[in-house]
């Protein structure tokens, strides 16, 4: 088993890598490489896109890396389990509105905006811990519950025109998108690798995931 991690530029792989190798051996799950290369994202079992800054550079940078093809292809195609992680999570979106409206992947219905909070004392960008509030069950999920938590860096969420496709969501002077997925797919607003155990749980399940 593979798990590839996409390296295009835009996110902070090494600690990602570190938490999906550590679950990976503690789960026997195989592999997992940090890859700008298609040839082993399109033989990977399992895909992981992080992501880390402004929606247009990172979908520029994401269009114009050598995995883009075979992303779409073992994604839509091979429905090879997914995970987008932050920005990754975003560029699930059909359109991003940061700076400019941009397309995203279209893998998920829904718009990234600005963190709008009714209560204007909340700090943008939403930083820090907050509880999960699970939506619909998801085998991601599995062991975790309503309560636990997850560590958040972001200034834009993603706004759901379907909310059959939220699985959780999270409190900030308004409900934040927090995980997003349909079929194979899933994104995570937050970071799992520091989100403790909660997160790590998380990154388990994934690769445990045989949809």
């Amino acid at each position: 088993m593979l798990t590839a991690i996409i390296d295009y530029e835009s996110g902070n792989l090494h600690s990602a890598q570190k938490a999906f190798q550590k679950m990976a051996q503690d789960t026997d799950a195989g592999d997992v490489i940090i890859t700008d290369k298609a040839e082993v994202v399109s033989k990977a079992d399992r895909i992981v896109l992080p992501g880390d800054g402004a929606f247009p550079s990172c979908a520029s940078a994401l269009r114009a890396s050598g995995c883009f093809d075979a992303l779409v292809e073992a994604v839509q195609v091979k429905a090879r389990p997914f995970m987008g992680i932050c920005v990754g999570m975003q560029l699930m979106a059909e359109k991003g509105f940061e700076y400019e409206e941009t397309d995203g992947l279209g893998w998920v219905n829904g718009a990234v905006r600005k963190i709008a909070p009714k209560d204007t004392s909340l700090k943008i960008p939403h930083m820090g811990w907050n509880d999960l509030v699970v939506d619909q069950a998801h085998p991601v999920l599995d062991g975790l519950t309503t309560g636990d938590h997850a560590y958040f860096v972001h200034s834009y969420q993603m706004e759901m025109s379907d909310l059959g496709q939220r699985i959780a969501h999270v409190d900030y002077g308004r409900d934040v998108t927090a995980i997003v997925g349909r079929d194979t797919m899933l994104g995570l607003q937050f970071h799992p690798e520091k989100s403790a155990d909660a997160g790590l749980r998380m990154i388990a399940n994934f690769l445990k995931w045989a949809p």
